[in-house]
Formats: structure tokens, sequence, C-alpha cells
């Protein structure tokens, strides 16, 4: 599961959360304020909500930063656990009591529920919540670790390269300086064998020279045309294989739409027509009971072939291509 889907599940706890609290606070005002006004002097009689209003107005604090918190990864400590329990027995109490005073068991009972609802939906979303920052925080360490260990192969990678490129380097420098070394050594022993003997050895050592010049020169032309020619049978190998691909992709749209252009039936197409239709509307993204629709079979039968094909995602394409051809 990826953030994204936390975080919706997290949006969806939240929502639940609020839907019930706001329920059980219409409900505790509706019921309470009744017994308030019997307890209270004719004259105070407007005074009848204010009770279960204070009441309600801390389950909605307590509810609200108990969330905050458990988002922050943080605890409020023993007071928090207090006043919500305290409010929650206070808002059970105040619902009940009527009920109760009159002895009405089952008006207990069903005065109780909201309540009773509401101090464990509290708890359990407070679980849920420090559950969810919990998988958040895991799941974002485990995304820095990849990332760090990535950049760390990357620049292991480029160190090695770098190290091999001044070896190679190194190694020609040495070679060339042998080279040389070699040749002088030959210019001094020529040298002394006399004039003439120098200027030919001298004339022989300018033409090799020349000659291995001209032939290194070739050579490092014929690498770069050669270079050049593998890039350009890359860069057509590359087209030719875009094309392929835009034209296997368009064929497979174009059998797909072929498959779901026919429109709902009245009676079962064959089975084998049945999976291709299937397929093509799971490719397409349709929902089960259009692909039932379509092939006129059961949407058990169909559930099951989506399962399938959820299942094995990448051989899907292929048997549907197979089965169109």
């Amino acid at each position: 599961m990826n953030t994204v889907q936390i975080r919706s599940a997290e949006r969806a706890l939240s929502a639940g959360t609020w839907l019930i609290v706001c329920g059980a606070v219409l409900y505790s005002i509706l019921t309470v304020t009744p017994l308030m006004a019997k307890h209270t002097p004719d004259a105070w009689d407007w005074t009848a909500p204010i009770l279960p209003l204070v009441v309600d107005a801390a389950v909605v604090i307590v509810v609200r930063l108990d969330a905050v918190l458990a988002r922050l990864g943080g605890h409020g400590g023993r007071w928090p656990i207090a006043l919500r329990w305290m409010t929650g027995g206070m808002t059970l109490a105040l619902n009940i009591a009527d009920s109760a005073l009159k002895k009405d068991l089952v008006g207990v009972a069903v005065h109780a529920v909201a309540p009773l609802l509401l101090i464990v939906t509290a708890e359990t979303s407070l679980a849920y919540r420090r559950a969810i920052t919990a998988a958040l925080t895991a799941l974002d360490a485990r995304q820095r670790a990849e990332q760090i260990e990535r950049q760390q192969a990357a620049a292991a990678e480029r160190e090695a390269a770098d190290r091999r490129a001044r070896e190679e380097r190194e190694h020609a420098a040495a070679l060339a300086r042998e080279q040389l070394e070699h040749e002088a050594k030959l210019a001094r022993e020529k040298a002394e064998r006399g004039a003439v003997a120098r200027r030919e050895e001298a004339d022989r050592i300018e033409a090799r020279e020349r000659a291995e010049r001209e032939a290194r020169e070739r050579r490092e032309r014929e690498r770069e045309q050669q270079q050049r020619e593998r890039e350009r049978l890359e860069r057509e190998a590359a087209a030719r294989r875009e094309a392929e691909r835009r034209q296997r992709e368009e064929r497979e749209a174009r059998e797909r739409a072929a498959l779901l252009a026919g429109g709902p039936v009245n009676e079962k197409v064959g089975e084998e027509q049945a999976r291709r239709i299937v397929r093509a509307a799971f490719a397409e993204g349709l929902p089960v009971r259009a692909a039932v629709d379509l092939c006129g079979w059961s949407i058990g039968w169909v559930s099951s072939r989506y399962q399938e094909l959820r299942d094995a995602p990448q051989s899907a394409p292929r048997e549907l291509e197979g089965a169109a051809s």
C-alpha cells in the first residue's frame, strides 16, 4: 500500500469518525434537553440545552485534539484519557437517565447505543490514527533509505568509471614514454656510427613516425566513422522499435474496440468469445457490470475472470493479442 492509499484510508476514517460524532451529539441534545427541562425551574427552561451542548463540545474537542496528536505522533498523557472517558460517561449517563428513572430497560438500552458508539469510536479512531501515522513514518523512512542506496550505487559506479579511465590514460602514457625512450636509444646508437648513418636513421625514424601518425589518424577516422555508423544504426533500430510498438498498441486498441462495440447482449456468447470480451473490458478499465452486459455471462463468472487478469497483469495483453489473431 502506497502513501496515497494510506492517506485515503485516513480521510475515510476521519470522515466516518466525525459523522458518528455529529450524529451522537445531535441525538444527545435531543435526548437530554427534555430531561434538563424537567429538572430546571420553569423560568429557566431556556437553559436546558446548555448542559448537553457543554458536554458534547468537550467530546468534539477531545476527538479533534486526539486526531491532531495522533497525526503528529504525540501523546497527551493521562488527562486527555480522563477527559475522554469522563465526557463519554457523562454523555452516557445523561442519555439513559430519563429511561433509568422510569425503569424502562428498553429505553436505557436504546439511548445507550449512541453514547457507547461514540466512546468506542473515539478510542478506535485514535488507535487507527496512531497506526496510520506509524505506517506513514515507516514508509517514508524506507523510501529515504532506498533513495540513499540508489545515490550511493550511482556514486560508486561513477567512481569506478573514473578510476578505469584514469588507469587507461596512465597506461597509454607509460607506453608512449617507453616508445620514446626506445627510439631515443636507437637514435643515440646510430649517431655513434657516423653522420651519414645518423641522417639515414633519422630519415627512417621520421618516415616511420609519419607512417605511424598517418596510420593512427586513419584508424581514428575509421573508428569515428564506425562510431557514427553504429549510432545511426541504433537510432534507426530505436525508431523501428518505436514504430512497431505504436502499431502494436494501435492494433490492440482496435481489437479491443471491436470486441466492445457489440453492445449489450440478451444471451450468453460462447466462452472463448466471452473471455476475449472480458479481457478487452478489463484492459479498457470497464466495470464488471459493463462486461456482464457485453458477454451475457454471470457477474460471478466475469468477476472471477477479472481477478485472474489482476493476478497476471503482464500475460493478459499477450493472451488478448493471441486470441484476437
